[in-house]
Formats: structure tokens, C-alpha cells, sequence
């Protein structure tokens, strides 16, 4: 299970974007997290990420509580979440090629040996085609680079995936490759999913159920 519950986090001490934020997912379970643009949900993504330190609350991950973030959280809990942000250009190494991108994960914790067995079986899960693989950033297009970010959360095999406003820059074909490739994964490994994002038709066709962003912060109902 994953459970926030009372999170309030931000940048400034002083002004938090959100107080007493309230979000759970089950093992296997699909959620939307819906809000506009600014409203602090992505913020909320990151804490569930192990990504930033909280001001306040309470976090609860397979039944561990979390009091550490970032390097200093324990691997295993760091590796058991997966994520994908909005822009792949920021969350890519531009020196480094897809192959190289996907496998990032694995030599960081020191399975550099599988890396490659790894990227071949990601690779045609997420479309990219052995060319591709090859290629540095800025030689692929958004949608392509996309692919291989969604192939390198995936590379450790996480238990909980999110996918913070992962197709909020990509045509259609493209959000149905990669939303076709997350729950293929799913499916294959029980994995539960956050999805952030601000596109209602696309969430409530994708998860299980979906949850404003105001009632997140309210405790209200979840539809």
C-alpha cells in the first residue's frame, strides 16, 4: 500500500503550496490524480517519488514508514518506485544515448551486468528500434526520448509506478504507445500506478479510479 496521508510540502517553509494533502493506492490499483496546471500536484508526486522532503505528514510504503528521501532513503523503497516526469528533456543526460539512458538505473545500483539483456527486452516494449538506441538526445524527438524515460523507470522493475503529466506533451499515437506500454507492464508485474495529470477524458479511460485534486486536500470523496 501506499498512503500519504496529512502531507503538506512545498519550496518555502514559510508558504507550503499544499497543507494536509490525503492519497492511497493499492498494490495493483490504478490512480488518476486530477488538478490544473500549479495547483501542487506534481509537488505531491515528487513526495510520493521519495523525490522531496515533506514539511509535514506522514508516509507509508509497503508498509515502512518513510523518514528519509532522495540518496538518503534506503535503495530498497528508492527502487520499488518508478517515474516519469513531463519533460524528458530535463530528466534527460544529453550526453548519454537511449541505451545508455535506459540502463542508468542498473549501474547505479550495481547491476551494470544486466543492463544490456535489460535494454533489449524495453526497447521494443516502449517502440524503440535498435537505431534509435543509439542515438543521443537531441538527434530523437520528444515522443522517442519519452519512450526511453518510460523504459528506464521501468528498468528496476518497480513495484509502484508514476507518471507525472508523462503525455502532456505528446500527440496521440504516442500517448496511446506509452499508456499501452505501462499497462502492459502492469499486467505483467501487478505494479500500481499514479498518473498526474490535467486531461480527465485520458485518466478515467486509464485508471481504476480517478481523484480531484480538491478532494485530495479535503478528504472529500473519491470517484
Amino acid at each position: 500500500m501506499l498512503e500519504l496521508n496529512g502531507i503538506t510540502a512545498g519550496y518555502d517553509r514559510r508558504a507550503p503550496v499544499f497543507r494536509g494533502a490525503r492519497l492511497t493506492l493499492a498494490p495493483g490499483e490504478s490512480v488518476g490524480l486530477l488538478g490544473p496546471s500549479g495547483c501542487g500536484k506534481s509537488t505531491l508526486a515528487r513526495v510520493a517519488a521519495l523525490l522531496h522532503r515533506p514539511d509535514a505528514g506522514r508516509y507509508v510504503l509497503d508498509g515502512t514508514e518513510i523518514r528519509a528521501w532522495r540518496h538518503r532513503a534506503p535503495r530498497e523503497l528508492r527502487t520499488a518506485v518508478g517515474v516519469v516526469f513531463q519533460q524528458p528533456r530535463t530528466a534527460a543526460d544529453p550526453r548519454l544515448t537511449l541505451a545508455d539512458l535506459i540502463a542508468e538505473p542498473l549501474r547505479a545500483t550495481g547491476r551494470g551486468a544486466e543492463a544490456a539483456a535489460r535494454v533489449a527486452d524495453l526497447a521494443p516494449t516502449v517502440g524503440l528500434t535498435p537505431e534509435l538506441l543509439s542515438r543521443r538526445p537531441h538527434a530523437v524527438s520528444d515522443g522517442q526520448l519519452q519512450r526511453a524515460c518510460l523504459a528506464r523507470a521501468l528498468s528496476l522493475r518497480p513495484r509502484w509506478l508514476i507518471c507525472d503529466e508523462m503525455t502532456a506533451m505528446l500527440d496521440a499515437s504516442t500517448t496511446a504507445a506509452l499508456v499501452a506500454a505501462v499497462e502492459t507492464y502492469r499486467a505483467g508485474t501487478g505494479a500500481g500506478l499514479l498518473a498526474v495529470g490535467h486531461d480527465r477524458v485520458l485518466l478515467e479511460r486509464w485508471c481504476d479510479r480517478t481523484v480531484e485534486w480538491k478532494d485530495c486536500l479535503t478528504g472529500g470523496d473519491e470517484r
